[in-house]
């Protein structure tokens, strides 16, 4: 075992971890006791009040009220367990009154599990709570025997600690050997109890997570909400960039070349050769203005990419690299369309990172490409000077090229250590 882990088992019965798990178990008998006790009285008297229009409203709020041991369980386990637990999601009435809030609140599949929760969760606290205490206190009571044995013959009229009593036979820890022994039993104990308490935990962990948890289809939903929302605001970016582009660039040549065109026409008769020199710089605008209008179009998805695929396209993109790139694109088949342009613009946007941060010490790229079961896979690393992050929040970047990747369902990576280059990997859907 290496040194680390000999030390983290050490050190285990004393770690702050250990103590937080500890103190969570002791103090969930007594909350499970309260929520036990209110939730299965409050059921039975609903349940028993039901032949009335009383035991509705009653029902109703005992499910409010096990939805709110939900929150501080969930605060518990945050707090003493390191957990993160997500909330579930609010119960909303269609209608407004009280007839409706109850309604919803009886409907709500979330109340019935914190409800669930209340009950079954007693005896596995008291469970665990009798088990953690026993470990503990064992372990620590054997380990220590050899500091306090001597309070037996100094104040009672026994040897030491007596183990068991039969008839005429008393069987007591008192020699060297015998205490020695507790002693190392002590320290096993105290070495295993750790582990039985994480142990214990987790199966607080999974209740928690499992029944007072937010359910995967509520937070499926609003995941692709949050992904929505960022294809609209990535698709809006996009759209005032194109503006902004055509406006300042071609549109604005355009506009130069109608003016040119126009003097070239009122001087023809005047001046034939000032108005083909007019003509000539009406042609070098007209070849400008369609290799902006190219290049916009290659922005927003390149013929090559449509006619020929991922390995000519990133050829292409990785020609206008400053630093040379080796490109390898092993793909089976063409992903769906929508990922391939993800796919194109993921690689063009990191390549663009390379180009203007990898600094001096950057010698080389390399862009991958394969297909890895229904995913697509791709790494563009370089040997620059590392330190890139993905700054959440920034809006741009790293940052923004992630929100892209995961409004689409993929995953991007940075591995980039100060001086040792970067390497960022995106897993997006295949989708053929």
């Amino acid at each position: 075992m290496a040194r680390g882990g000999v030390l983290g088992v050490l050190g285990a019965p004393v770690a702050g971890r250990t103590w937080k798990e500890f103190g969570h178990l002791l103090v969930g008998l007594p909350l499970s006791t309260v929520y036990f006790s209110l939730a299965i009285t409050g059921v039975s008297l609903g349940a028993g009040l039901l032949v009335t229009f009383v035991g509705v409203p009653v029902l109703a709020a005992v499910l409010v009220m096990c939805r709110g041991f939900g929150h501080l369980e969930r605060a518990r386990v945050r707090v003493l367990l390191g957990g993160r637990v997500a909330d579930p999601a609010p119960i909303r009435a269609g209608k407004p009154g009280a007839f409706a809030a109850m309604g919803a609140v009886l409907k709500s599949g979330s109340a019935w599990r914190h409800l669930l929760y209340s009950l079954i969760h007693f005896p596995l606290a008291v469970f665990g709570f009798c088990v953690a205490l026993t470990f503990w206190a064992a372990g620590w009571t054997y380990l220590l025997y050899p500091l306090w044995y001597w309070v037996f013959p100094a104040y009672t009229d026994q040897p030491g600690l007596q183990l068991f009593q039969n008839d005429d036979f008393s069987f007591y820890l008192d020699t060297p050997s015998e205490i020695a022994l507790t002693c190392l039993v002590g320290l096993v104990l105290t070495l295993v109890t750790p582990w039985v308490i994480r142990a214990l935990t987790m199966v607080d962990r999974v209740m928690v997570g499992g029944l007072l948890g937010g359910s995967r289809l509520a937070e499926r939903v609003s995941e692709l909400e949050s992904d929505r929302g960022v294809v609209v605001d990535t698709a809006a970016a996009d759209l005032r960039r194109i503006e902004r582009d055509l406006h300042e660039g071609a549109q604005a040549r355009l506009v130069s070349l109608e003016a040119d065109l126009g003097r070239a026409r009122e001087q023809l008769a005047a001046d034939p050769r000032a108005a083909a020199r007019l003509v000539d710089e009406a042609h070098g605008e007209v070849k400008v203005a369609l290799q902006e209008l190219r290049d916009l179009a290659r922005g927003i998805h390149p013929a090559v990419l449509t006619d020929r695929g991922l390995d000519a396209a990133l050829s292409a993109v990785a020609s206008r690299c400053a630093v040379p790139v080796r490109v390898a694109v092993e793909l089976p088949a063409r992903p769906a369309a929508a990922i391939e342009g993800m796919a194109y613009f993921a690689v063009s946007e990191l390549l663009r990172n390379v180009s203007e941060h990898a600094g001096a010490g950057a010698r080389g790229a390399t862009v991958e490409v394969w297909k890895s079961g229904e995913r697509l896979l791709i790494q563009v690393g370089d040997d620059g000077r590392g330190g890139a992050a993905v700054a959440r929040g920034g809006g741009g970047g790293l940052a923004g090229l992630a929100e892209r990747v995961g409004a689409v369902d993929g995953v991007l990576v940075v591995d980039s250590a100060e001086g040792e280059g970067t390497v960022v990997t995106v897993e997006l859907p295949w989708r053929a």
